[in-house]
């Protein structure tokens, strides 16, 4: 039909334009300034810092949901359920993480193609789980995210005070909710099922052969 030819005429054209047009230089990820009290390049060093909080923050709260859909098994609805008020306080550390970042004059990348390219960890490896593997998977992800987080908090504690003590409150959160993980793995006696593990799997199997044992 005539009217289809011409508009494919038309697209054909609009797309040419498009391929003609120089290419937009990327906007600089870092700003002119920082806080007031801190040097810029000490401000831009903490946000630097922050960013790499900010992928292990949005890729715990995506892991969560994960977890939280992929759960089965006994205990599976006290599992399911404890950890969705835990995804809700993780979103609220990735948005005061990202919004400090740009608070200290630096862009935060929150793009899933920025957390892939940014991370140094590897994809959560279980997928449909016992509520037992999946806390002692989960118990190996708080280990490495937890302590990322305190050499965080030892790293801006001389230049950036409000930053640091933003991370002792996250650090204290994540804490508490790695309790709540590992009081499912722990023995009356005070042992973790996953003690010595060095894996998300191995610590997994470790918590599901335990809790056969006491089944």
């Amino acid at each position: 039909m005539p009217g289809s030819y011409y508009g494919r005429i038309m697209a054909a054209k609009k797309s040419a334009s498009r391929k003609s047009r120089p290419a937009r230089p990327a906007r600089p990820a870092e700003g002119g300034y920082t806080v007031p009290g801190i040097s810029r390049a000490d401000g831009h060093h903490v946000a630097e810092i922050l960013q790499k909080r900010l992928h292990s923050l949005n890729d715990l709260a995506l892991t969560l949901k994960h977890v939280h859909w992929n759960v089965v098994g006994p205990h599976f609805i006290g599992v399911h359920e404890m950890i969705d008020p835990h995804v809700v306080e993780v979103r609220d550390m990735v948005d005061e993480t990202a919004e400090r970042m740009a608070t200290l004059g630096v862009s935060p990348a929150g793009t899933p193609g920025a957390i892939v390219a940014g991370r140094t960890w590897d994809d959560y490896r279980l997928g449909r789980a016992t509520t037992n593997e999946h806390l002692g998977a989960l118990d190996i992800v708080y280990e490495g995210l937890v302590a990322d987080h305190r050499e965080a908090m030892e790293s801006v504690s001389e230049t950036d005070s409000v930053t640091e003590d933003m991370l002792i409150a996250q650090v204290a959160k994540l804490e508490l909710f790695q309790w709540f993980v590992r009081a499912h793995l722990e023995s009356t006696a005070g042992d973790l099922s996953t003690s010595g593990a060095q894996d998300e799997k191995g610590a997994s199997q470790r918590a599901s052969r335990a809790a056969k044992k006491r089944s």
